[in-house]
């Protein structure tokens, strides 16, 4: 591993090289802070990709991508004389000095639950008094994360479940009233009802500590696998799926289960 003398060097020779693509280069030059964002977007899922993969050579690769934006970003706004990297470092060291006073202060949160409730008061204090326990969620996040994130900032508060078995109880209720709106076929009322038995399902996730965008993302990746199997299976006997009937694939399904 490195030392810290050869981080430092490392990070310099980064700045130095943005310095010089950013004065010499054409494409590197005309770039903006809304030319970047969908590169930005694009280079974070990659590396999300590698992370779920975990592929260490594919992760130390994408980082280095993700790190060359935030790199991109501070060297715009330093041109633009708004900031540079040394503000962007500073502001984050002065926000983790602020949101661990168990650590840096007289504080005490014994696990990971303590730090959590204690980052949402710290949170509250840090910005202008004003700001609702839901305001940092942000509107882009995904649908899916986002009702994760809602679900747990109102738990820090204390608006949750005394036990988390209770949960159940709701889904079953929200996935019975899906049930009656559908067999309705009121589009519009099954849509909402649908979201709110989704919305009980990650609530239900949060509560026994499993991520449902990873367990989803998992499962995705498991049938994409296991019907890759299938389709290369149906071609090694020179057919293709439209003509097999779904026995015969649900016999192949099987068998990549098995594998």
């Amino acid at each position: 591993m490195s030392t810290r003398e050869e981080k430092l060097e490392a990070f310099g020779r980064l700045l130095d090289v943005m310095d010089t693509l950013r004065e010499k280069c054409p494409w590197d030059r005309k770039q903006t802070y809304e030319s970047l964002r969908p590169n930005t977007i694009e280079e974070t899922f990659e590396l999300c990709d590698a992370l779920i993969r975990h592929d260490s050579h594919e992760i130390c690769k994408e980082l280095g991508d993700v790190l060359l934006h935030v790199v991109f970003y501070a060297k715009i706004g330093s041109e633009e004389g708004e900031y540079d990297i040394a503000d962007v470092c500073n502001k984050l060291c002065d926000k983790l000095i602020f949101r661990h006073p168990h650590v840096y202060g007289d504080e005490v949160a014994a696990n990971a639950g303590e730090v959590s409730q204690l980052w949402e008061k710290v949170k509250q204090k840090e910005k202008d008094g004003n700001k609702t326990v839901l305001s940092g969620v942000p509107e882009s996040l995904p649908s899916l994360i986002k009702a994760y994130r809602i679900q747990d900032k109102a738990r820090n508060v204390g608006f949750d479940w005394e036990q988390r078995e209770d949960v159940w109880q709701k889904v079953h209720e929200e996935v019975d009233e899906l049930r009656a709106e559908l067999e309705k076929e009121d589009r519009e009322k099954s849509t909402s009802e649908f979201g709110d038995f989704m919305f009980s399902l990650i609530n239900a996730a949060r509560l026994y500590h499993i991520n449902p965008d990873n367990a989803l993302e998992r499962t995705n990746r498991k049938f994409i696998t296991r019907f890759n199997y299938v389709e290369a299976k149906a071609k090694e006997q020179g057919r293709e799926l439209k003509d097999m009937t779904l026995a015969e694939m649900d016999a192949l399904w099987n068998e990549a289960k098995k594998l």
